[in-house]
C-alpha cells in the first residue's frame, strides 16, 4: 500500500514551457504549474516541487520521458531522483486516464505522475552522466553526421560524372578518345561545380579526421580512468574488455559507451537488447505464435552492433559458423545478422561481468554463452 503522505512528480518538457504536476501517495491530492524554459524558470520548477511535496528533494520520485537534457540535468542538480519512460510505455499509460485518446501536456503530466506512483517498476532511475561519457556521446554524432555528408558529397561527384572502378588502361583509352562536343561554357561551369563540391569535401575530410581524433583520445581518457581504479560509469576495465571483442571498433565501440553507459554499468543484456533491437517481439495466443523484428531501438546503438555483427562475420569463425547456420535454415542476412549480434552482447555483458577479455579459444569463442533464438523450435519470421 502506497503511504498517503508520499508525493510523486510528472513533468511534460518542451522548448518553451514545462508542465509540472505532483499527486500524493493515495494520488487524491494533486497541483500543477507551468515553468518557462530558462536558468531561472528550471530553479523555479525544482523549488516549487519540493514546496509543494513537503519533504527533501531525494524522497521525491520525479517522472520524465527523456533521460537527458537541461530539464533531467536540472532535477538531478537539485537533488531529485529522476526517472524515465519510453513515449510508447506512457501511450498506453495514458489510456488509462483517456480511452478515447485525448492528449494535451495537462494530461500527460498528470499520466507521468500517476503512473510513476502506481508503476515505479516500469522506469529507469536517471544515474548522473560522467562528463567524458557526455562529451563522447557529442563528438561520435558528429562524426556520424560528418560521415554522412561526405557520403552525400562523394556521390554527388561520383553521379555527375558516372565515375567507377576502372583500370589505368581504361582511364588512358577514355582520356584519348575524342571529347564529346558541348556548348560553350558547360565545360567551364563543370569544372566551377567539382571546385566547390571538392572543396567542402576537403574540409569535411579534416573535420572527420578531428572527430575521430577527439574521439580516440575520450576513450583512452576512459581507458585511463578505469586502470587507476576511478570510480567511472561501468566499473574497471569496461573499455579493454569490449574492445577485445571481435568486430568492435572505434565507432562501436564509442557508440556503445555513449549511448549505453547505464544499461553497460549493469551489465543488463536485456535493455541492451531492447536499445539495439535484437530482441523480437513474440505475439502469441492460443496455437498462434508469430516473432517479429522489433521496431522500437535505439537508432544509433542498432546501426552500431549491425555493423559490429557484419565485421565479426568475417573476422569471428564463431560468428561466421553462426551466421552461415542461420542462412543455411533459411533466415534473411539481417535476421541472421542480428542473431549474430544478440550472442555478442551475450558474451559481453558476461566478459563485463567477469572483468575478462575475449579469448576466442575459450569455449570455442563462445564463452559458453547461446542466444535464446538459437535453442528450441524456431518461430516464423516477418521482416527478414
Amino acid at each position: 500500500m502506497m503511504r498517503p503522505e508520499a508525493w510523486f512528480a510528472g513533468v511534460d518538457w518542451a522548448s518553451e514551457a514545462h508542465h509540472v504536476c505532483v499527486v500524493g501517495g493515495d494520488g487524491s491530492k494533486r497541483e500543477e504549474r507551468v515553468f518557462r524554459h530558462s536558468g531561472a524558470g528550471l530553479a523555479e520548477m525544482a523549488d516549487w516541487i519540493a514546496a509543494k511535496c513537503g519533504g527533501s528533494a531525494p524522497d521525491i520520485p520525479v517522472a520524465i520521458e527523456v533521460p537527458h537534457g537541461p530539464v533531467v540535468e536540472s532535477l538531478m542538480d537539485h537533488g531529485f531522483a529522476a526517472y524515465s519512460i519510453n513515449p510508447k510505455q506512457l501511450d498506453r499509460f495514458r489510456d488509462r486516464h483517456s480511452p478515447a485518446g485525448a492528449k494535451d501536456d495537462s494530461l500527460d503530466t498528470r499520466v507521468l505522475a500517476d503512473a510513476l506512483r502506481i508503476d515505479l517498476q516500469h522506469f529507469r532511475r536517471i544515474d548522473p552522466a560522467d562528463p567524458v561519457v557526455v562529451e563522447l556521446r557529442a563528438w561520435s554524432r558528429i562524426a556520424e553526421e560528418l560521415a554522412r555528408e561526405r557520403a552525400r558529397l562523394s556521390n554527388r561527384v561520383r553521379e555527375r560524372h558516372r565515375i567507377r572502378r576502372i583500370t589505368a588502361a581504361q582511364l588512358r583509352e577514355v582520356l584519348r578518345a575524342p571529347a564529346v562536343a558541348v556548348a560553350p561554357g558547360t565545360t567551364e561551369a563543370a569544372v566551377a561545380h567539382i571546385q566547390s563540391v571538392s572543396e567542402r569535401l576537403r574540409l569535411v575530410h579534416r573535420q572527420l579526421a578531428e572527430a575521430k581524433r577527439e574521439i580516440a583520445c575520450l576513450i583512452d581518457i576512459l581507458a585511463d580512468s578505469e586502470d587507476s581504479g576511478s570510480d567511472q560509469p561501468g566499473g574497471q576495465r569496461d573499455v579493454t574488455v569490449l574492445s577485445s571483442l571481435p568486430g568492435v571498433g572505434q565507432t562501436v565501440l564509442a557508440t556503445l559507451l555513449a549511448e549505453a553507459p547505464q544499461a553497460l554499468a549493469r551489465r543488463d543484456c536485456k535493455a541492451l537488447r531492447c536499445l539495439t533491437g535484437v530482441a523480437p517481439v513474440t505475439r502469441r495466443s492460443g496455437k498462434y505464435k508469430l516473432v517479429v523484428r522489433r521496431m522500437a531501438a535505439h537508432a544509433r546503438l542498432r546501426d552500431a552492433v549491425y555493423h559490429w555483427a557484419r565485421v565479426a562475420v568475417q573476422r569471428d569463425p564463431v560468428s561466421k559458423a553462426k551466421y552461415a547456420a542461420l542462412r543455411g535454415r533459411g533466415h534473411g542476412h539481417a535476421r541472421a545478422l542480428r542473431s549474430v549480434a544478440d550472442r555478442l552482447l551475450a558474451v559481453a555483458c558476461a566478459m563485463l561481468r567477469n572483468q575478462t577479455c575475449y579469448q576466442p579459444t575459450v569455449g570455442g569463442g563462445s564463452c559458453g554463452l547461446i542466444s535464446p533464438l538459437d535453442a528450441g523450435l524456431q518461430p516464423r519470421f516477418r521482416n527478414r
